[in-house]
């Protein structure tokens, strides 16, 4: 239908072709087609069956970019061509005016007195900030040439919008599809919210690397225990702060475990990593004997131990997500604080338990480091352990990805977090 396709247009003779004077053509194209509502009679010919293209919303939270342009201009050509070959292809655009990244630009202009307006006042500012980028993103978007119902947008702060998703989510509520529970979210403790998957980016973050004994005490009659130095499970971590919340040592069931006979007692670590540990603990040949058979990780689960400071029952369990390539072989398990220590504490029933508010400081619940920003808290947690004896080697700082906020240049490190 080309020639007919031309027709429908309606677009002025000087179109075909075109030279130069370029802006100035563009300005009378978008003239021409808004005031011949070029797009209404687009959907209008069309006879064939529906052709829907679902367009994510941007957030109207700033000017567009390329990503922007890009997503539109490529899908814009998408549904022309389905219209050209007769299909009726309407496009409605919209904009996505909750979230992060709007109130993040509210904050800023807020500056000090973020953390003091009253939140109704600081929702509208909000829901103005949207408006704002929302009409200016649309007359870019049109400046693009793309065409759509751009006077009848779909807009998720409108109160009948909102109002709809109340409506069918009481739907779910009345078939019983709601529960109510935890799971882990990326959390951000300096702008105060969840992060979406998209808001997270990962950049390199020095942290402390240490080794820590759990003792011991009930080992189900599957070994002998040494009375004198004590039995141990050692884990490796690069985030001291979680082990407050630890809950389980997490083995793999497959992986095999042996006792490693040293002057700080009897350690049981992954057959395979023996070796890289010791050697990273400050061990050196003849300063420990790997002793016995080997033991599968399966065989090895319901193990009690106990927490290095904390009166609490640690006992083994078992899980894939184990893996030999750094470590013991035996995880740090805190349901509270990681997605992979969450689903395993589910299977296992573990107390989803973490002591920290919203903005990454330790709650009356971590005892002593009550007050303590979790991140600062690291060298006294460091501290403690060594105090106790249940420290292995000394800490060392090592490079390793580690999420971070990316609105915010990477300057907001982020962490899972137990959220109702």
């Amino acid at each position: 239908m080309g020639n007919d396709y031309k027709d429908t247009l309606n677009l002025p003779k000087t179109a075909f072709p075109m030279k130069a004077n370029l802006a100035k053509k563009e300005k009378e194209f978008l003239e021409y087609w808004d005031k011949n509502q070029t797009y209404q009679k687009m959907q209008q010919k069309g006879s064939r069956n529906n052709y829907i293209l679902h367009d994510g919303p941007p957030y109207a939270n700033g000017h567009i970019h390329l990503g922007h342009t890009l997503n539109k201009v490529l899908k814009d050509m998408i549904v022309k061509y389905k219209t050209m070959q007769g299909h009726y292809a309407p496009y409605v655009p919209g904009w996505d005016c909750h979230g992060l990244p709007i109130e993040h630009q509210v904050d800023k202009k807020l500056g000090s007195k973020k953390d003091s307006t009253p939140i109704n006042e600081k929702r509208k500012l909000c829901r103005d900030y949207a408006k704002r980028f929302l009409d200016i993103q649309r007359e870019e978007f049109k400046q693009l040439g793309v065409f759509g119902d751009w006077d009848n947008p779909y807009i998720t702060m409108n109160y009948d919008y909102e109002a709809t998703i109340v409506r069918e989510f009481n739907r779910f509520v009345e078939k019983d599809y709601v529960y109510k529970g935890k799971k882990p979210v990326h959390w951000c403790p300096a702008c105060v919210t969840a992060l979406a998957e998209a808001e997270v980016e990962y950049a390199d973050k020095q942290s402390p690397s240490i080794y820590v004994k759990f003792r011991v005490t009930d080992s189900k009659g599957k070994f002998e225990l040494d009375s004198v130095n004590g039995t141990y499970f050692v884990i490796w971590t690069t985030t001291p702060w979680t082990l407050p919340a630890n809950m389980a040592l997490a083995l793999h069931p497959d992986f095999n475990y042996q006792h490693v006979k040293t002057p700080d007692g009897d350690l049981i670590i992954a057959q395979d990593l023996i070796s890289d540990c010791m050697e990273n603990i400050g061990y050196v040949e003849g300063d420990y004997v790997v002793t016995g058979g080997a033991w599968a990780g399966a065989t090895l689960e319901g193990i009690v131990c106990r927490h290095p400071w904390i009166d609490r029952e640690v006992k083994t369990i078992v899980g894939d997500h184990v893996t030999l390539e750094q470590g013991t072989g035996v995880v740090h398990t805190a349901p509270g604080h990681g997605e992979d220590d969450f689903e395993i504490g589910l299977k296992y029933g573990l107390d989803v338990f973490a002591p920290v508010n919203d903005k990454g400081v330790f709650t009356e619940e971590a005892d002593e480091f009550s007050g303590q920003f979790v991140f600062k808290a690291n060298e006294n947690i460091i501290n403690k352990i060594k105090d106790l004896g249940a420290l292995l080697g000394d800490a060392e700082m090592i490079a390793h990805s580690y999420p971070a906020g990316n609105f915010q240049g990477n300057r907001a490190v982020v962490y899972l977090h137990g959220k109702e």
